[in-house]
């Protein structure tokens, strides 16, 4: 969700046929709505799926991506309960109280569009359907909205001094 943008089901949908590392990307094949894309992601990420496949998933039976690690359904496919109890602990281990899935989404997309993503890009990436809905989930910080209106005031000022 923090790496790429991803939906709480869309983490839970993910296959092992899914990842492609070699192109850095990943097929959502379980989106909002039942829509599909295709969608770059980091290297960190497939760094932290290798380890998570090398070291910590057991040999299941199924291609689920992520699985129960510990516990009688030790194997099963992760579930919305189990994803819970993760950010459970990883809210405990941070101290962030009100720490969710989407927060973690919104985050990723927050930070690619500061970074110079485009909107249209951030769109894509989250699989939303409008302009306007990407726009209003994003929560920009106001040191980029700075940075923003800072460059382009001085694109219209050296505009002018050419004329």
């Amino acid at each position: 969700m923090l790496l790429g943008g991803l939906r709480r089901c869309e983490v839970l949908g993910l296959r092992l046929g899914d990842l492609s590392p070699g192109e850095r990307q990943v097929f959502i094949s379980e989106g909002k709505g039942g829509h599909q894309r295709l969608i770059p992601i980091s290297a960190t990420f497939f760094t932290a799926v290798g380890d998570y496949l090398d070291q910590e998933r057991p040999i299941v039976d199924h291609d689920h991506l992520f699985v129960v690690l510990r516990g009688p359904t030790r194997g099963r496919p992760l579930s919305a309960d189990g994803l819970d109890e993760i950010l459970d602990g990883v809210r405990r281990r941070t101290g962030l109280p009100r720490l969710t899935c989407h927060q973690l989404r919104h985050t990723c997309l927050t930070r690619l569009r500061e970074a110079g993503m485009a909107l249209e890009a951030v769109q894509a990436q989250a699989g939303r359907r409008s302009i306007e809905s990407t726009r209003i989930y994003l929560h920009l910080a106001n040191a980029w909205l700075v940075k923003q209106y800072l460059d382009a005031s001085a694109a219209i000022d050296a505009d002018r001094t050419n004329l």
